[in-house]
């Protein structure tokens, strides 16, 4: 018989026997120490924690060759360096209950010895009250007195020089180097009050001076335009206060690396989190794109675990549902407001080269009301119900076509007799002299034309307004129809032939565990087995739906978060169906009446900058980009 290939040769008996100190300490720092960021994110944290306000790094080779982080805070006592550089040494928590309540950044006491174990590491330290500083030499062990204000200096040399194999692992020096600044910018946006400065090779690269409040920050570290392409957070929800600033869905981009959240000040990624902020975001943003946001959510210390990983990235909430809610909600309130108002130029703003002259005053029109009532109600098989009667003193269409038919109603909709029709503006609102001095009246300003039977102009105090009409009456039509349903218990449908599926153990012990919310959202699992469950009954607005794929969609959400975002999805998806169908379309002719009015509950309507698929539905043209078009001024 041949001989077992190497590969699968029988392990010999070796003995277990303890691992020494070194090798010990060289596979925790692997844990740890990843790449030079982490070793400047590890020591950034001592420094915010030492109460440090002024805090310069300084890198050598993208922090391979050298990294040091200095700064001004309280110092190690002389009695005390050596002691920091052992292994789970820390003056962060004392006992369980301290490690129960972590308030700071560092808590895990491995990050130095960690580093120390594969790199050569220096400390420069003078304790605030000390007469003198004191370098501590990590490799020996020396101790010696050195010149120094108060606060501390750690110098971290040939990092990987003990491990060589990991080195080869490190990308190039820009790579690198991206990577630490990257780290330093993630304390700056959690720290407005401490300044920060990044040098390397001798030059400085980065800079953010300690500022006054945190907009000005973000707008510092990040770019003014990330401020103004974003709308302010807060919102405080028992325990959970969640602050900051979230991208408008214009800003999105293709990439999520411009996503920040903090915990109680420190960088995290979390799926409970980044779910919740997607959720906020689903019903606005377009296609794949990644939202833009930095976010602090601040929480009692004692409702989040931050001993998860070793890096101290991820933390684990208690009641991650209470969490979930409130920093969903608080995006979904801060995103709703429309943003018609900021197409009003703010006083003092630069004045366009051509200056436009007065408008003409226009009060003679009325604003008429849009009836969403379902066809059946109308008595017409066109959208001329949906929109006010033309009178004679109307200006004509633009163009000599018919007005296309209206598609039908959707028939499937039960809730689609509920429909009323909005009420109308109150008498004299929208009837202001001139748009010139009404902008706040009047964001939008007032129709001047529709363009090829798909857009609406309209000209404000800026310049020129292009709203796309079948998209921004698509948006008015789905608010009022989940306003509609918003109101009303979620109804439940029972199935004549129950449909069964084969369950995993989570999803039969998720629906056990659960058996008292599901009937709140309108469904009736239970077990048709030991591995099977059975779904007996169904939302009724999701009756027409596939039963087994909306009870394992539930049942998964609520084994992470909450159910009713999945039965809300469902629910929005039909409605915007609903929504699309019942928007007046393109090709259909508007009187200036009409387009006026379109323009007014546009300016009330939440979530009216896009429509339902993501997509923007109006867009401003300022009278200096008009004036640049046709190089008026140069």
């Amino acid at each position: 018989m041949s001989a077992l290939p190497t590969s699968i040769a029988p392990a010999q008996r070796r003995p277990i026997r303890e691992l020494p100190d070194e090798l010990i300490s060289q596979i925790a720092a692997g844990e740890v120490v990843e790449r030079p960021a982490s070793v400047v994110r590890e020591l950034l944290d001592n420094a915010l924690d030492a109460g440090a306000s002024q805090v310069t790094v300084r890198l050598a080779s993208g922090g391979v060759r050298l990294i040091s982080v200095e700064d001004d805070g309280l110092g190690i006592p002389r009695e005390e360096l050596t002691v920091a550089l052992r292994r789970h040494a820390t003056s962060k928590i004392a006992s369980l209950d301290d490690l129960e309540t972590v308030g700071t950044m560092g808590f895990r006491g491995e990050a130095l010895a960690a580093i120390n174990a594969i790199a050569e590491l220096s400390i420069l330290s003078r304790f605030a009250g000390s007469d003198s500083a004191f370098a501590l030499d990590g490799r020996t062990g020396e101790l010696r007195p050195v010149a120094r204000s108060t606060g501390t200096t750690v110098e971290v040399r040939e990092l990987f020089f003990a491990t060589p194999a990991r080195r080869k692992f490190l990308k190039t020096d820009a790579t690198e180097l991206a990577h630490c600044i990257e780290a330093v910018r993630r304390h700056a946006l959690a720290r407005p009050e401490v300044g920060f400065s990044v040098w390397h090779d001798g030059k400085l690269i980065e800079q953010w001076r300690a500022a006054a409040t945190r907009e000005q920050r973000l707008a510092d570290a990040l770019s003014d335009e990330f401020v103004a392409q974003s709308v302010a957070v807060e919102r405080e929800a028992g325990p959970v206060r969640v602050v900051g600033r979230a991208g408008i869905p214009d800003a999105a981009r293709s990439r999520g690396d411009h996503q920040f959240f903090y915990v109680n000040g420190r960088f995290v990624r979390d799926k409970v989190l980044s779910h919740a902020v997607r959720s906020a975001y689903e019903d606005v943003l377009h296609g794949q794109r990644q939202p833009v946001y930095a976010l602090y959510l601040e929480i009692d210390p004692s409702r989040v675990d931050v001993n998860v990983h070793p890096t101290k990235i991820e933390v684990r909430f208690r009641d991650g549902r209470e969490v979930h809610q409130a920093v969903r909600h608080a995006i979904e309130d801060a995103l709703a407001a429309p943003r018609a108002g900021d197409a009003v130029a703010p006083t003092g703003a630069p004045q366009p080269f051509f200056k436009q002259a007065p408008l003409p005053p226009n009060a003679g029109w009325a604003q008429p009301a849009m009836d969403f009532a379902p066809r059946e109600q109308r008595g017409t098989g066109d959208f001329e119900a949906m929109w006010p009667q033309r009178s004679s003193n109307d200006q004509a269409p633009l163009h000599a076509a018919e007005p296309a038919a209206a598609p039908p109603w959707p028939a499937a909709s039960a809730s689609a007799a509920s429909f009323q029709a909005p009420a109308a503006l109150p008498p004299g609102a929208g009837r202001p002299q001139s748009i010139a001095n009404n902008d706040e009246a009047w964001p939008l300003g007032r129709a001047l034309a529709q363009l090829q039977g798909v857009y609406i102009l309209a000209e404000n105090s800026q310049g020129l307004v292009i709203v796309d009409m079948h998209a921004a009456h698509e948006r008015i039509v789905y608010e009022r129809l989940k306003t509609q349903l918003d109101g009303a218990a979620i109804s439940s449908q029972p199935l004549l032939i129950p449909a069964t599926f084969a369950a995993t153990p989570q999803e039969v012990a998720t629906a056990e565990a659960c058996a008292e919310v599901l009937p709140t959202l309108g469904l009736e699992i239970t077990p048709f087995s030991a591995r099977t469950l059975a779904v007996r009954a169904v939302p009724g607005t999701l009756a027409d739906g596939d039963p087994v794929e909306l009870a394992r969609s539930v049942l998964a959400e609520l084994g992470q978060h909450d159910a009713s975002t999945v039965v809300q999805r469902a629910q929005n998806e039909l409605l915007s169906t609903m929504a699309c169908h019942g928007a007046v379309r393109a090709n259909r002719k508007l009187t200036i009446d009409e387009m006026n009015a379109l323009l007014r509950q546009m300016e009330a309507t939440e979530r009216s900058d896009q429509c339902n698929h993501g997509r923007p539905t109006w867009r401003q043209l300022s009278i200096r980009e008009l004036d640049s078009l046709f190089m008026r001024g140069r």
